[in-house]
């Protein structure tokens, strides 16, 4: 196997076994996820179906860039969900608490039925200071380095 193709697998096996990883998370740790956790999947997806089609077509220079581009993708969205997590900024008004003051109790009352059943800045789970998000954000920063040295190898 040729390095190019080496490194297109290990790129695209990465995103996969962080896609696993989070499913085991949801299925077998009973950790539901977040709107956020929910589109940091997406471009790993994306990922190992491009790594997929540069496998099979390996002539296709351009596959490798948008490998990259995915795992820049969902690397980007894990910062975000670990900044909305350790309180850097707001994350969506969809998935996050939301502020209470100033409210009357009628509309305390609305925001409390209008909550997300699982909320993105709550950290459910964390190695080592870094949450799953964190997590994510560091792994795939390395995945995008490994599919730029499968864009560039022979």
């Amino acid at each position: 196997m040729t390095r190019k193709r080496t490194l297109i697998l290990l790129a695209a096996g990465g995103s996969a076994a962080l896609l696993l990883a989070a499913w085991g998370f949801q299925y077998l740790g009973g950790m539901a996820p977040c709107k956020l956790c929910i589109w940091q999947r997406y471009p790993h997806g994306a990922a190992v179906l491009l790594g997929a089609l540069a496998f099979a077509l390996p002539g296709v220079r351009l596959l490798p860039l948008l490998g990259a581009a995915a795992a820049a993708a969902t690397s980007g969205i894990g910062v975000y969900h670990a900044g909305v997590e350790r309180g850097l900024w707001e994350g969506p008004s969809s998935c996050t608490s939301g502020s209470i003051s100033g409210l009357s109790a009628e509309e305390l009352m609305e925001q409390i039925m209008a909550a997300p059943l699982v909320r993105c800045d709550d950290i459910p789970w964390e190695m080592f200071g870094l949450s799953m998000a964190g997590w994510n954000a560091l792994l795939s920063a390395g995945l995008v380095l490994v599919w730029l040295a499968a864009w560039r190898a022979r």
